[in-house]
C-alpha cells in the first residue's frame, strides 16, 4: 500500500471549543502515539485526511510542522454521523519492517454471472499479521469456479507475501448456497401471512380473558 503524505501542525489548544474551531478551519484534531513516545496532539488537513481514510488501514507519512515524517496507521476514526466528515483520529506510530495486526476487508469477485446461487459471507474482514508497509487494501476471493455447496476457508485465501492469518486454517470465510426459487419464496410468504392471521384471534381471546 502506498504511503499518503500528510502535513500536520502541532496543536496547542484543547477541549471541545478548540476542536470545533479547528474543524471550522478545515482541520481534523488528531493524536499521534506509540513506540514509547508521549502522545503528540496535532491538526491534520481535513480534505486530505478524508481522502486518505477512504482506504482501510491507510499508511500515513505524517510530518509535523515540516519536521521528519513518521509512519502511522489510523487506530480509531471518529466521523460525523450525518455529514460523514472526519472529526478526530487516533494515529499509532509504526516502523518499516514492523509487523502489525490489522483487519483487512474481504472482497468477492466473479459472483455476478450465476443467478442460481447465493454467496454467504461468514466473515466481512480477516485479521492479518503483516508488515506495516505491505498491508493489502483488501483480500479478493474469486468465486467464479465455485458451485452450490462449496466454501472458502482461511487456508484457501491468496495472502500477500509475509502476511499471516493468526486463526485456524479451516476458519470459514464464505460459502455458496442455492438461491431460493420463486415457489419457495411464495410458500414462505403464505406461511407468514397465515401465521399473522392465526395470532390475531389468540390475542383477542387473551385480551378478553384479561378483562373478565
Amino acid at each position: 500500500m502506498a504511503e499518503v503524505k500528510i502535513a500536520a501542525v502541532a496543536r496547542t489548544e484543547f477541549g471541545k471549543g478548540a476542536a470545533r474551531r479547528a474543524r471550522r478551519d478545515g482541520l481534523v484534531p488528531a493524536v499521534l502515539y506509540g513506540h514509547g513516545s508521549d502522545p503528540v496532539h496535532v491538526s491534520l488537513p481535513g480534505h486530505d485526511t478524508l481522502l486518505a481514510l477512504r482506504v482501510a488501514n491507510a499508511l500515513l507519512s505524517v510530518s509535523i510542522d515540516g519536521k521528519a515524517a513518521q509512519l502511522a496507521l489510523p487506530k480509531q476514526v471518529q466521523r460525523n454521523p450525518v455529514k460523514g466528515t472526519v472529526e478526530h483520529v487516533d494515529l499509532v506510530i509504526v516502523k518499516r519492517g514492523e509487523k502489525v495486526t490489522v483487519e483487512v476487508p474481504l472482497h468477492v469477485i466473479g459472483a455476478d454471472d450465476k443467478a442460481d446461487r447465493v454467496i454467504v459471507m461468514d466473515q466481512q474482514t480477516i485479521t492479518l499479521e503483516v508488515e506495516a508497509t505491505n498491508i493489502p487494501a483488501a483480500i479478493e476471493i474469486d468465486v467464479t469456479a465455485l458451485g452450490i455447496g462449496d466454501s472458502i476457508a482461511a487456508k484457501d485465501l491468496n495472502l500477500p507475501e509475509g502476511a499471516v492469518f493468526p486463526g485456524e486454517p479451516d476458519d470459514l470465510m464464505l460459502s455458496v448456497t442455492a438461491a431460493k426459487t420463486q415457489e419457495q419464496i411464495d410458500a414462505e410468504l403464505d406461511a407468514a401471512v397465515a401465521g399473522d392471521e392465526g395470532e390475531a384471534p389468540a390475542e383477542a381471546e387473551a385480551e378478553a380473558a384479561a378483562s373478565e
